[in-house]
C-alpha cells in the first residue's frame, strides 16, 4: 500500500480503503468498548475521578507524541507498515490492560498505586502509542488519492463515519457486556483487534519496490502547527476537540450522580446514550456530509454553533432523555464540523506532506485530551454542569475564529480552501 499508488476510484483504492476503514473501526471500537466501563470500574477499584482523568490524560499525551512520530515516518515507511505496527501495539496494550484489571478485581485489597501504574503502562503508553498510527495511515492515504474539496471532504467524512460507527458499536456492546460483568468489554477488545491485525497482514497488498523506494524519500518540507496554511484550521480543531475531551469522561459521572444510579446501571445508561449519539454521527458523516457537497469552512461555520446548542441542552437536562437528546444535537454539529476541520489542512498541502499533516491533525486532537479530562473532572468537582457549559463556549469560540475567510497563503502548494 503506497500513498502514490492509484487514484481515487482505482482498483488499488477500492481494495485498500475498505481495509483502512476496517482497521480504524476495529481500533476505535476496541477503545470505545471500555468507555462505559471505566468510570464505574475505577470506583470499584478504589480510584477517584482525578486518577481516572490522569489515566486518560496520559494516554492522550502518548497519542499526541505518537501521532507526530507516525506522521513523519508514514511518508517514509508507507502506510501498510505503519498500520500493522500500530495494530500490533494496540492489541498488546489492551491485552495487558485486561490482565491488570482482572488481577485488581480478583484481589481482596489491590494496592491503588500498582493498579494505577498498570493501567497507565498498558492503556496509556502501549495502546496510546499504537492507536496514534492507525488514523494517521488512513488520513495520509485518502489525502494522497483524492483531489479537490468535494472529493477530499467526502473521503475524510467516510473515515469519520468509520470512527463514528465505533461510537455506536463500542459503547453499545460495552454497555451490554458490562451489565453482566464489568470485565466483559475488557476481554472482548483485544480479541477484536487481534482479528483485524491478522486480516490486514494477510489481505492488504504490499507496495511494489518502486513504490517502496518513493516512500523512502523525505517529505518536501517539515510541517509545524504554526504553518500559515494550517494554523487557523488547527486552532479551530483544537477548540472543537477540547470541548469533546472536557465532557467525555465526566459524562458517565453526570449520568450516575444526576440520576442516582449504581455502577452497572451507569455503564448501561452511558452506553445507551453513546449508542444514540454514535448513530447520529454515522448518519451525518456517512450520509449527510457527502451529499451536501459543502466546503470545509461552510461545514465548520454551521456545525460549531449547532454543537454549542447541544451542549447547552446537556447542561440543563434533568433526565436521561433530555441529556441524550442534547448529546445527539452535539453529534449533529460535530458530525458536520469535524470533516471540515480534517479536510481543510490536507487540501492546503502537497502530496508529499500528507503523512505529516495527518500526524499534525491527530496530534492536535490528542493534545485536547491531555488537558480535557483533567479540566473536566476538576470543574465537575466545583459544579457538575460546569464542564458542559465550558464545552459549549469552546464551540462558540471556534465559530468566532472562522469569521474571516481562510485561504491558501503559500502559493503553488496545495488546493485553495474556498467558502
Amino acid at each position: 500500500m503506497d500513498e502514490q499508488e492509484g487514484g481515487a476510484g482505482s482498483p488499488a483504492d477500492r481494495r485498500v480503503l475498505p481495509l483502512l476503514l476496517g482497521a480504524v473501526l476495529a481500533v476505535l471500537t476496541g477503545q470505545q468498548l471500555l468507555g462505559p466501563v471505566l468510570p464505574p470500574l475505577s470506583r470499584e477499584l478504589g480510584l477517584g475521578e482525578v486518577q481516572l482523568g490522569f489515566v486518560i490524560t496520559s494516554a492522550a499525551l502518548v497519542f499526541t507524541l505518537a501521532s507526530l512520530f507516525w506522521g513523519r515516518v508514514c511518508d517514509r515507511w508507507g502506510q501498510r507498515r505503519v498500520l500493522l505496527t500500530g495494530l500490533a501495539l494496540c492489541t498488546a496494550g489492551l491485552t495487558g490492560f485486561a490482565a491488570v484489571s482482572a488481577w485488581a478485581v480478583a484481589s481482596a485489597d489491590p494496592p491503588a498505586a500498582a493498579v494505577l501504574t498498570g493501567m497507565i503502562l498498558m492503556r496509556s503508553v502501549l495502546f496510546g502509542f499504537g492507536v496514534g498510527a492507525v488514523p494517521v495511515a488512513a488520513l495520509a492515504y485518502v489525502g494522497a488519492v483524492t483531489a479537490g474539496e468535494v472529493e477530499r471532504t467526502r473521503a475524510v467524512s467516510t473515515v469519520g463515519a468509520a470512527q463514528a460507527l465505533a461510537l455506536v458499536l463500542g459503547p453499545g456492546v460495552g454497555g451490554l457486556l458490562a451489565a453482566g460483568t464489568l470485565l466483559g468489554p475488557l476481554y472482548l477488545a483485544p480479541v477484536v483487534l487481534g482479528m483485524i491485525t491478522v486480516a490486514v497482514a494477510v489481505v492488504l497488498p504490499r507496495p511494489p519496490r518502486s513504490a517502496a523506494s518513493r516512500s523512502a524519500a523525505p517529505p518536501a518540507r517539515t510541517l509545524n502547527p504554526f504553518d500559515p496554511r494550517l494554523r487557523r484550521f488547527l486552532a479551530v480543531g483544537f477548540m472543537l476537540f477540547l470541548a469533546l475531551g472536557t465532557i467525555q469522561m465526566v459524562l458517565g459521572f453526570l449520568f450516575q450522580d444526576r440520576l442516582g444510579l449504581d455502577a452497572r446501571a451507569t455503564a448501561a445508561v452511558t452506553g445507551g446514550a453513546g449508542f444514540a449519539t454514535g448513530l447520529v454521527l454515522v448518519a451525518v458523516q456517512g450520509g449527510v456530509v457527502p451529499r451536501l457537497g459543502w466546503g470545509p469552512l461552510r461545514l465548520l461555520r454551521v456545525g460549531s454553533p449547532v454543537a454549542a446548542a447541544g451542549f447547552g441542552v446537556v447542561a440543563a437536562g434533568p433526565d436521561f432523555w433530555s441529556m441524550t437528546a442534547g448529546m445527539m444535537v452535539v453529534a449533529l454539529g460535530l458530525g458536520m464540523a469535524i470533516p471540515g476541520y480534517t479536510a481543510g489542512p490536507t487540501l492546503a498541502v502537497g502530496p508529499s506532506e500528507q503523512g505529516a499533516v495527518a500526524g499534525l491533525i491527530n496530534a492536535t486532537n490528542g493534545t485536547t485530551f491531555i488537558a480535557g479530562p483533567l479540566i473536566g473532572t476538576a470543574l465537575y468537582a466545583v459544579w457538575p454542569a460546569l464542564p458542559v457549559v465550558l464545552s459549549g463556549v469552546l464551540c462558540l469560540v471556534a465559530c468566532a475564529l472562522l469569521v474571516q475567510p481562510i485561504r491558501q497563503t503559500v502559493p503553488g502548494v496545495g488546493v485553495p480552501v474556498q467558502e
